[in-house]
């Protein structure tokens, strides 16, 4: 179910600046009213475009023709200041700061069919299928570990890749760069955004073995994606 709640909060996007990316909040409030109330406070100069409950009720505030102001100061794979380009879905929870919980089945659900819905409106690429933890790595923890970004990349949302062995002598920092991370933040810092994406079971930016391969794969899936758009 998809309810209206209009949020006066976004102004018009760049021209000739494509909609390619998508990113994933968590709300971080202690009550999803409570997380909509100050979308919608043109006090707080803050908003996204959904809005989606733990029971999968959906809020729309913000058209996605319309910049809504979600992401703040952001980078990913080469551009900067992403609300111009970007459609953000904020997902009731929360957050680490008021008790973090796993996501709901039935709001797991709604994310899923409203991203593949977005995605087939906006030429938006897997890669381009984001965490704010991932474009504001030193601002920013959400979703976080508990959000299955696995499973939302097994119903097309995103990419999750396969499982590789260790890639003796992998620089952490070029593989980062090459999956769309800035560069001139510690790298400790990148690597935690990166394992509450993608190697969620530890988060603790250590370029271990495993977070290594990780690294390796997703940056293929990501140069693999990008190759097969440009042929």
């Amino acid at each position: 179910m998809t309810r209206l709640a209009p949020s006066p909060n976004h102004d018009e996007r760049p021209a000739g600046v494509p909609i390619d990316t998508l990113v994933l909040h968590y709300t971080g409030m202690q009550t999803g009213r409570a997380a909509i109330e100050r979308l919608r406070d043109p006090a707080a100069r803050v908003s996204s475009h959904y809005v989606v409950e733990e029971d999968g009720t959906i809020f729309a505030l913000v058209p996605e023709e319309r910049r809504a102001w979600h992401a703040g100061v952001s980078f990913w794979r080469g551009h900067e200041l992403l609300n111009g380009r970007s459609i953000g879905i904020e997902i009731v929870n929360p957050g680490h700061e008021w008790g973090y919980r796993p996501f709901p089945v039935l709001q797991m659900a709604a994310v899923t069919d409203l991203c593949l819905e977005i995605m087939s409106r906006h030429p938006i690429p897997q890669r381009n299928v984001v965490a704010h933890s991932d474009i504001a790595p030193d601002r920013k923890e959400d979703p976080g570990e508990l959000f299955d970004w696995q499973e939302l990349a097994g119903q097309g949302v995103g990419l999750w890749p396969a499982d590789l062995p260790p890639v003796p002598g992998a620089d952490p920092a070029a593989l980062l760069a090459r999956i769309g991370y800035r560069t001139d933040l510690p790298i400790p810092v990148l690597l935690r955004a990166f394992q509450r994406h993608w190697r969620p079971m530890l988060v603790d930016g250590l370029a271990d073995a495993e977070t290594l391969a990780r690294l390796s794969a997703v940056a293929l899936l990501c140069e693999s994606e990008a190759g097969t758009a440009a042929a």
